[in-house]
């Protein structure tokens, strides 16, 4: 299951893998058993225009990790995602085992951003009743990823009211993770009526940018201290671990987004020391830019390593 997309719909589950260089859809009905299967080959894509389509879902996925560690990373997420997806709302939550579910954020584009209020209802109890993540609860084991895919008609009735109708939702499509404290992580992408249906192109679209979103989104919760538990922004562990404080500090700013002058006047010190400590931090990670500081921080959320013990921890 590792790697593979799950894909609920109306009484289906789609498995979306890879094999000999094709792509394959497993589609197995789930009403009463695993009664029948069958096996549809995606056609292959054009050379040109999947170079074409590549290059965008790059950029969008480059813009987004650029809005990490922002307050308003929701929304602006949301709009980079739409250069190649249509999309209406996003909505970033925790579900935990015994405990009630955790907001970690989300937006709204060209209508009333409802998220938090969406969620505070969510919250009060409609997530004890809702089983629209059971199978990928059931089917995903730690650290594996997962699409989940459903219409609003397939929700019960408080829960379709209250959240679907008053918004004018009509689908959502959520990239799950499953952590390794067995809560599930779930970004949940929504459209509405205007937009239409999500299709399979759209899917798999998704099935591409899944890993990478989750990965920033991850990263994001750590930058913005929307953890289980956290009650100020956390510390971003594992690879600036072997820094010097000071060093360390530098890189956590820049990691939230902080221009030199921010970062300067928070640590109180000038803007040329901040890029000292910057260049000095670079060099002992062996990287030369900021956005290989992102994608070194992302690359260590996803699969992160003991925390290594600074060298010289006290060094200013």
């Amino acid at each position: 299951m590792r790697g593979a997309a799950l894909v609920t719909s109306p009484g289906k589950c789609q498995i979306i893998s890879k094999k000999d260089d094709l792509r394959f859809r497993k589609v197995a009905a789930l009403k009463k058993g695993w009664r029948r299967m069958l096996l549809v080959q995606f056609d292959k894509p054009d050379g040109a225009a999947a170079a074409v389509a590549a290059a965008r879902e790059s950029l969008a996925v480059a813009r987004v990790i650029a809005s990490v560690g922002q307050r308003d990373f929701g929304v602006s997420a949301l709009r980079d995602l739409n250069d190649v997806l249509s999309l209406c709302w996003m909505s970033i939550y925790s579900l935990r085992t015994h405990q009630p579910p955790l907001f970690h954020g989300g937006g709204s584009l060209q209508m009333p951003d409802r998220t938090t209020e969406a969620f505070h209802f969510y919250r009060q109890g409609i997530y004890l009743t809702d089983h629209t993540f059971d199978e990928a609860k059931a089917q995903l084991k730690g650290g594996d990823t997962a699409i989940t895919h459903l219409h609003a008609q397939e929700v019960p009735e408080k829960h379709r009211s209250g959240i679907y109708t008053r918004n004018g939702l009509q689908e959502r499509t959520s990239l799950v993770r499953m952590k390794d404290d067995g809560s599930l992580l779930a970004i949940n992408l929504y459209r509405n009526r205007q937009q239409g249906t999500f299709h399979d192109a759209d899917i798999d679209l998704l099935r591409r940018l899944g890993q990478p979103l989750l990965s920033c989104v991850n990263l994001h919760i750590q930058l913005s201290g929307t953890a289980p538990g956290a009650d100020e922004p956390l510390k971003l562990a594992g690879p600036l671990d072997a820094l010097p404080r000071r060093e360390k500090e530098v890189c956590e700013r820049l990691l939230r987004g902080w221009t030199h002058e921010g970062v300067a006047a928070d640590l109180r010190i000038s803007t040329g020391t901040v890029k000292t400590y910057r260049d000095r931090a670079f060099e002992r990670l062996g990287i030369h830019h900021r956005n290989e500081l992102f994608a070194l921080a992302l690359a260590w959320s996803s699969h992160p390593q003991p925390a290594v013990t600074s060298a010289d921890p006290a060094a200013p």
